[in-house]
């Protein structure tokens, strides 16, 4: 019979039980538009200078330092961690300055910019995972319900990781009629999910996107992409400028220090606020994530160097356990780095709003009060500890046991 392809009936019949949390792959149209792609080579995109997407070091390694008992006990916080209580009364008015983030745990952040909302990576869901029985849980609490955020002009997406689009999120804003700004190919999972393709502005890195008088620019990251069981690298990751009349602001996603930053500060730069993954690193995986020092040192290439311009919103740490490292060592990392870097850092609980230009930031070290202490006890850096404790000190009550956790993946 002519006209008949039995493969490719079986691809179809495959894609049809395809769990939804996979997401889709692209096709079509927006796959020739990735293969024109400059950041695309040899059928897979490509970081800049070319670093390697996966881990190093074997399964077993990996398991072997995350099942280590003592390193297992400190990766979870041990109380429950302090969450804001006044979010929506405080986003009912409106920022002084005009520019104000609010940061709802690991890299979901609403900014309010010259009148304009912006909600970045939004993760709503119990588990960033495909499935709602496994994978790594939430350790605190949604500081807002999602149906209370209010009206949001655009949600950005910076890759298709599961603590970064996360389904059932992305399906509760489908239905408010926000636009969605992603990188290329990530528009095939959200056209799956129900965003309709007019809501969509897919984008290259040094592409930009214009929503109302704002200006988003999607530029680069050392990061990979992957959702399925078959990750052939063919959707993009990228970081994020938003620029409005008044302030400029950057979203790191999630990357591997690389000379790049430096390159976006005098393209787009210098912002009033950089928001920058500290969280989630290891030996392992170098060249995907940062740590604190390497986010301090990224958000001073963002400035160029003007040490003490702009505040650092430190990001994708606290809400997720997915890495050996102790939970409480993201943000004790990235007050040490920038007390040493004359760096602005802003250090708000979940749900906190606080606006960048305020001579008065929000430094409690207030993750001390969840996490069990070191055993050498608490480094003083200089910064307020939260319950009237000396920076020495373990915040009180000091925990004695810890609830089990949830593996990374």
């Amino acid at each position: 019979m002519t006209g008949v392809d039995p493969l490719g009936a079986v691809r179809a019949r495959l894609r049809s039980l395809r769990p939804a949390a996979f997401g889709a792959d692209p096709a079509g149209a927006r796959l020739e538009r990735i293969r024109r792609s400059p950041n695309f080579v040899d059928g897979a995109f490509r970081n800049p200078g070319g670093e390697r997407h996966r881990p190093s070091g074997s399964a077993l390694d990996l398991a072997k330092v995350y099942l280590r008992k003592e390193e297992r006990l400190r990766r979870a916080p041990v109380l429950p961690v302090p969450v804001h209580r006044d979010t929506a009364a405080d986003l009912a008015r409106p920022p002084a300055s005009g520019l104000r983030l609010t940061w709802m745990g690991h890299s979901s952040v609403l900014a309010e910019i010259d009148g304009r909302r912006v909600l970045f990576d939004p993760v709503w869901g119990e588990r960033c995972s495909p499935f709602s029985f496994v994978g790594p849980r939430r350790l605190h609490e949604v500081p807002l319900p999602l149906a209370s955020l209010g009206p949001v002009d655009a949600v950005v997406i910076s890759h298709d990781h599961y603590d970064h689009l996360d389904l059932p999120t992305v399906r509760a804003l489908a239905g408010t009629g926000t636009l969605f700004a992603v990188p290329l190919g990530v528009g095939a999972h959200l056209e799956r999910w129900g965003v309709a393709p007019s809501r969509l502005r897919e984008l290259d890195w040094g592409e930009t996107a214009r929503i109302a008088d704002l200006a988003l620019t999607a530029t680069p990251a050392r990061h990979f992409c992957g959702r399925g069981l078959r990750n052939t690298q063919q959707v993009l990751w990228a970081s994020w400028v938003v620029a409005g009349p008044r302030h400029r602001i950057y979203h790191s996603g999630d990357t591997g220090y690389f000379s790049g930053f430096g390159d976006i500060g005098a393209a787009y730069g210098p912002f009033d606020a950089t928001m920058i993954q500290i969280g989630a690193y290891a030996e392992a995986w170098p060249d995907a994530h940062m740590t604190p020092a390497e986010g301090i040192r990224a958000h001073a290439d963002l400035q160029r160097g003007r040490a003490g311009e702009g505040v650092m919103l430190p990001i994708h740490w606290g809400t997720f356990n997915l890495a050996p490292h102790p939970w409480a060592d993201p943000g004790e990392g990235t007050v040490a780095a920038a007390a040493e870097a004359g760096s602005r850092i802003a250090l708000p609980r979940p749900g906190e709003p606080f606006e960048p230009g305020s001579a008065a930031l929000p430094d409690d070290l207030w993750w001390r009060a969840a996490a069990r202490p070191p055993s050498a006890g608490w480094p003083d850096h200089g910064a307020a500890p939260p319950d009237g404790s000396t920076a020495g000190d373990p915040p009180h009550p000091t925990p004695t046991a810890a609830p089990q956790s949830t593996p990374a993946s």
